[in-house]
This record gives structure tokens, C-alpha cells and sequence, in this order.
């Protein structure tokens, strides 16, 4: 099929929220908070690239991913790399990346037992519009108060460094043997890619570009899929239609067509754009 409408399906968290995005459907006040919304093809359980919705009440724990050679390592297929298109963001909201300085391994294990790792982390304010890249083997934490969206490998191997105290499990040694304790570098700056389109990361791992409404061209090779993440406004392509909260996956050579009104973002495996 050259486009395909995902099914989404809705993650209870305890740091999640009850008020979610438009395209959601608000959580029952009586039902556990939602903290995700993920997208996924029927049938398909593996495809490269997982994308979801994150609604955030309270801060994450703070986690580390091993990189594709340490995954493989493991027997894993793959690491993860992850990036957020920060939608929504209450004033304060923060995400920690990386650390403040050098810390070394010793020092930094002793401060995840005892919970002084916080303080280690660099914890930068975010705002609606803002987009950050995280490269496997980079310490984070995705503070509260905020509505992204992540695309990342499918790989759902993290190991927590530090969870505030809860009683989930952590992962110390596991996430110390892959963990890069250094400042967080950025990638380069999204660079603009033609008339309402703008790369906001190409490689290593995945493409993934933000449109404006419109009409806009898919070249995409034998055997690889693009996801067309639609945060608002609607349109069409390869005759299925799709709104704000949808997710459509599309093979092949195809038009999207959408409203002047439409924002979306589209990501596939790779390190070049394939758009036109």
C-alpha cells in the first residue's frame, strides 16, 4: 500500500496527564494519566522508526540508550537516537542533556545512587517550537509540563540512571557502561529546504523535515517508509485522508496534499532527504 492510516494506541504513565493535544481525546478524570500516544502499522512490529506523542505532568527518569554496536552487542537489533518537536510547553518546563562539565564514571554512578545526579545535569528551558536532537549515549530526563512528539529508532532499550525515588527498577551498571558523561553538543541548525519545508535533522540515523500546508513531493527508494505525522489541520495522499493526531506511513513516489492551515512533520530511516 503506498499510504497507510496508523492505528494509535494510548500508554497510561504516572508522570503522564489527563489533558492531552487536539486530535486526543481528553483521559477520564476516574482513568490513570496517559504519558504517550504511539503510532503503529498493523502487522508491522518491527519497522525501523517508532513516533509518538508524549504528554508530560511530571519529570521522566533520567536515562541513558545504548548506541546501534552496543545494542547489537547485546543481541539487540538496534540503539537509539531520539529527537522532540516541542509543541507545548509550561512556563519553567525543562529537559536536561548531558552534563554540566566531566564528571567521571565513579563520581557519576555515586551521584545517581544518592540522587545528587540532578544537579550534574544541564537542564536548559524549552518552549513551543523548539527542537532537540538526542544522540544514544547522552544523558537526559524530559521534565513536566510539556506536549512533543519523538521520533526515535524503534528500540525501546533504556536504562534509568535515577527515578526521584520510585520503586522501578534502575539500571546502573548497564547505563554507566554506555553513558557519556560531557556536555551535550547539538546538531547542526534546521536548514530551510523549500518553499514550507525545513530540515530539522538529516542523519545519522533518520530524516525528519517540518511542512507547512501545501502540496509537497515523496521520493522514497525501494523497500524504505516515510511517517507523515500530522499535528494539525488535514489533507490527503495517495487517496487516504488524514486530521491533527494521525499518523499516515507512505511508500513510493506520492503528492501529500494539505490545507493552507496544516502543520506536519515527516521522518524516514536514512541519512539524505528524499523529498522534493
Amino acid at each position: 500500500m503506498p499510504a497507510t492510516l496508523l492505528q494509535t494506541h494510548r500508554v497510561e504513565k504516572p508522570w503522564g496527564r489527563h489533558d492531552l493535544w487536539p486530535g486526543f481525546a481528553d483521559a477520564a478524570p476516574a482513568d490513570q494519566p496517559v504519558g504517550e500516544v504511539w503510532y503503529k502499522a498493523p502487522g508491522d512490529d518491527t519497522p525501523d522508526l517508532l513516533v509518538k506523542y508524549l504528554f508530560t505532568g511530571e519529570k521522566l527518569s533520567i536515562q541513558v540508550h545504548p548506541d546501534d554496536e552496543q545494542a547489537h552487542a547485546r543481541g539487540l537489533p538496534r540503539g537509539k537516537d531520539e529527537c522532540w518537536t516541542i509543541l507545548a510547553a509550561e512556563p519553567g518546563a525543562t529537559i536536561a542533556l548531558g552534563t554540566k562539565g566531566h564528571p567521571d564514571k565513579a563520581t557519576l554512578a555515586q551521584a545517581a545512587r544518592d540522587g545528587t545526579i540532578e544537579a550534574l545535569l544541564d537542564w536548559r528551558a524549552v518552549k513551543a517550537g523548539d527542537f532537540l536532537y538526542c544522540p544514544s549515549g547522552t544523558i537526559h530526563a524530559i521534565g513536566g509540563g510539556l506536549t512533543l512528539i519523538e521520533v526515535q529508532q524503534n528500540s525501546e532499550t533504556t536504562y534509568r540512571l535515577f527515578d526521584y525515588g520510585s520503586d522501578r527498577e534502575l539500571h546502573l551498571d548497564d547505563g554507566m557502561a554506555v553513558a557519556k558523561a560531557e556536555p551535550y553538543h547539538p546538531i547542526a541548525a534546521p536548514r530551510p529546504a523549500g518553499a514550507g519545508r525545513q530540515i530539522k535533522v538529516e542523519g545519522p540515523k533518520f530524516v525528519l523535515e517540518r511542512w507547512a500546508g501545501g502540496e509537497h513531493q515523496v521520493v522514497l527508494e525501494e523497500g524504505r517508509t516515510g511517517w507523515l505525522v500530522v499535528i494539525k489541520g488535514a489533507g490527503e495522499v495517495a487517496g487516504v485522508a488524514f486530521g491533527a493526531g494521525e499518523c499516515v506511513t507512505v511508500t513510493g513516489r506520492e503528492t501529500v496534499r494539505s490545507g493552507d492551515d496544516a502543520d506536519l512533520l515527516f521522518a524516514y530511516p536514512g541519512t539524505q532527504r528524499m523529498t522534493v
